[in-house]
C-alpha cells in the first residue's frame, strides 16, 4: 500500500495510522530527507548489556539518537515522558563513551504535547521534526 506525503495532513494521517514499528520507519525518513544517514533500530553491545537505538541519524559530525514515542492518547503523563527521557538519556552516554562520537539524543512522539525539552533534550512531535531539524542546522 502507498501512501504519497503530500501535506501535512498527510503526515499526520500516516503518523497516526501506522504501527510503531513504522513510526519508526517515517521518523527515520524525515532525517534521511534532510540529508542525514539514518538507520532504525540498532543494538550497541557493551559489555554484556545491550541498547537498543530507534533511529541513528548522522550529519556534520553529529550523531543524533533518537527516542520514537507514539503514544495516541493523553493518558501519558508528563512523568512518564521525563522517565522516558532519562532512560535514553542513560542510553546516550552509553553510546558517546563506547564510540567517541558528538551527540544529541532528541525524543520524536506522535502528539503535540505541552512539554517541549526535559533536561536539555528535545521532544519534538513528528509534524514539527521537519520544522526542528531545519531550524537546529
Amino acid at each position: 500500500m502507498e501512501f504519497p506525503v503530500n501535506s501535512i495532513s498527510d503526515l499526520e494521517k500516516l503518523s497516526h495510522a501506522v504501527k510503531w514499528q513504522y513510526f519508526e520507519k517515517l521518523t527515520a525518513f524525515i532525517f534521511e530527507k534532510n540529508d542525514f544517514e539514518a538507520e532504525q533500530n540498532t543494538v550497541i553491545k557493551t559489555g554484556s548489556s545491550k541498547r537498543q537505538f530507534d533511529v541513528i541519524a548522522k550529519k556534520y559530525g553529529t550523531t543524533w539518537l533518537v527516542e520514537c514515542k507514539k503514544w495516541k492518547g493523553r493518558t501519558e503523563k508528563t512523568a512518564t515522558l521525563k522517565s522516558a527521557v532519562k532512560k535514553h538519556m542513560e542510553r546516550c552516554d552509553m553510546y558517546a563513551i563506547k564510540t567517541g562520537e558528538t551527540i544529541r539524543p532528541v525524543v520524536v512522539t506522535l502528539l503535540d504535547d505541552s512539554i517541549e525539552e526535559h533536561e536539555g533534550v528535545p521532544i519534538i512531535p513528528i509534524l514539527k521534526l521537519n520544522w526542528f531539524l531545519n531550524d537546529m542546522l
